[in-house]
């Protein structure tokens, strides 16, 4: 299985997804990571046609829950928008509680089940820890570890 299985995407559900992210991005202070990390994504997916993607995302706001739900389809979009949701939420170094209950609210509009979150949060985990996994040195990658959760 892809980490990042190939999605067929519309500009529309490109530009939710992307204010969905900065939803969750917002909730305890934008890192310029995440900031990258939506921009990254936002101009990748309209095929390089949003030269100033941040600013136009920024314009429009965060999407709530609900919004974004009415917008994305099908499930496997879905759950990719929860993965991309985790994988946004570490790239400053961890999860903030708030962080987790807005993933948590854009799951639950999105009608991705409790088991399924699990399953694809440790797929995050287990992608974030892959680079580690053939380290020399295991305490280091012990303390990788306990600061994702595993």
């Amino acid at each position: 299985m892809d980490f990042f299985p190939n999605v067929e995407i519309s500009a529309l559900q490109a530009e939710a997804i992307a204010r969905g992210l900065y939803g969750i991005a917002v909730v305890d202070g934008v890192h310029e990571r995440e900031l990258a990390l939506i921009s990254d994504f936002y101009h990748d997916a309209v095929t390089g046609e949003a030269p100033n993607a941040m600013a136009s995302i920024e314009r429009a706001g965060p999407l709530e829950p609900k919004e974004l739900a009415d917008q994305v389809a099908p499930a496997q979009l879905r759950e990719l928008f929860v993965k991309s949701g985790f994988l946004l939420g570490w790239a400053d170094g961890k999860i903030s509680p708030a962080e987790r209950t807005k993933i948590g609210a854009y799951a639950k509009a999105l009608e991705v089940s409790d088991a399924t979150v699990a399953k694809l949060e440790a797929e995050v985990k287990d992608f974030l820890l892959r680079p580690f996994a053939n380290l020399a040195n295991i305490d280091a990658a012990t303390v990788i570890a306990k600061k994702l959760g595993v």
